[in-house]
């Protein structure tokens, strides 16, 4: 592990925190992919592309960072663990507390993969499907 993938990380949350979408996926190696508990596995652009549609701000909180002690060979782990203050499209506000846990090939500040953590039932009951196609008539 180095400075460098927890800088990496840091950098993610800003952008995440800045809803800019081009960098967050830019954060991402080429094949970098995001585990989803809402949306399942996705490559970083589909899936980031989906959050901007979903999404009119985000505010992020760090609490905490955590590096991988005992990291599998040839990757080095990041969590995040933060508060997450999310305006919906449509207005609504949804607060959690989240990890995100990143995922770097030794030898790249790029994010190899992401996989989310948080509990979704709260969520989903106050939100629904947020990704679900809007019906018409």
């Amino acid at each position: 592990m180095s400075q460098s993938h927890l800088n990496a990380v840091h950098e993610y949350l800003k952008h995440l925190h800045a809803s800019d979408t081009a960098a967050l996926i830019a954060a991402f190696e080429d094949d970098g992919v995001v585990h989803s508990p809402f949306l399942g596995t996705m490559n970083a652009p589909d899936f980031f592309r989906k959050l901007a549609q979903a999404s009119s701000k985000s505010v992020i909180t760090l609490i905490d960072l955590f590096v991988s002690m005992q990291p599998v060979e040839d990757i080095v782990r990041v969590a995040a663990y933060f508060h997450y203050d999310w305006t919906l499209s449509d207005g609504r506000l949804v607060d959690f507390t989240c990890v995100d846990v990143f995922s770097f090939r030794p030898d790249s500040h790029r994010i190899s993969s992401m996989h989310i953590v948080y509990d979704t039932f709260p969520l989903r009951e106050r939100v629904g499907d947020k990704y679900a196609p809007t019906r018409v008539g």
